[in-house]
């Protein structure tokens, strides 16, 4: 039986029953819960300097009325990357190498900051679609590729998290595949291989953070826009 580089991006199924849901649901359970000691253990203690820090990074730019959203988004980096990391594990799926749940989650949050922006500042919303000192001839083309660009910008989220997460994981599975083939054969190379394998899996490892922060950071400006 063949198998083809990109299976490894099927959603799994057992019994005709989609697995997704459950790929996304427990990661959750291998977060540290919070306790009611004065004292927290390492664990707890390092979970809380990364949230207290990530949350003091992006939100210091924006105001007061945009805080509400730091639950929100600092939740969502945490899941990203959980789901980010627990894909590179061997014989795991990685849900967001799916654009349509991609799409799910940047769609919503993006159409919420522009709704917050026309609901609470419409004329300085709507001032973004027209530069300040346009020439007259150029308003109604500047107008609608300023609008083109509002649109593609959801697009723009999950294309970038989908394709990067997959490029990474379609270049693993090909230099493994390389260094399997070639280890019969020329063990000198295959061994080369190994260690460029090992090297490329160190950085999908930032990638997979890294990626996670960026969708999130690009959300925040948005939010900073428009608030």
């Amino acid at each position: 039986m063949t198998l083809s580089f990109f299976d490894q991006f099927m959603s799994p199924t057992l019994f005709g029953i989609p697995l997704i849901a459950l790929a996304l649901t427990l990661p959750w359970i291998l977060f540290p819960k919070p306790s009611s000691r004065w004292l927290n253990n390492r664990v707890l203690a390092l979970q809380s300097w990364f949230i207290n820090g990530f949350a003091q990074q992006i939100f210091q730019p924006i105001n007061l009325g945009g805080h509400k959203w730091a639950a929100l988004l600092t939740s969502l980096m945490i899941f990203l990357i959980t789901i980010n990391m627990l894909g590179l594990l061997p014989y795991t799926f990685t849900p967001t190498t799916q654009l349509s749940m991609n799409m799910a989650f940047a769609v919503p949050l993006w159409l919420a900051t522009v709704i917050i922006g026309m609901r609470n500042q419409p004329t300085h919303a709507l001032a973004h679609l027209l530069p300040e000192g346009t020439p007259t001839p150029l308003i109604p083309i500047l107008i609608m590729i300023e609008t083109i660009s509002l649109f593609i910008r959801p697009l723009a989220l999950g294309v970038r998290l989908t394709a990067n997460l997959t490029a990474g994981h379609l270049l693993i599975q090909l230099i493994a595949t390389a260094a399997l083939v070639l280890l019969p054969v020329m063990p000198t190379v295959a061994i080369l291989t190994g260690a460029l394998l090992l090297m490329l899996t160190l950085l999908e490892v930032a990638v997979a953070m890294i990626q996670a922060y960026v969708f999130v950071l690009l959300l925040s400006l948005y939010l900073q826009e428009n608030v």
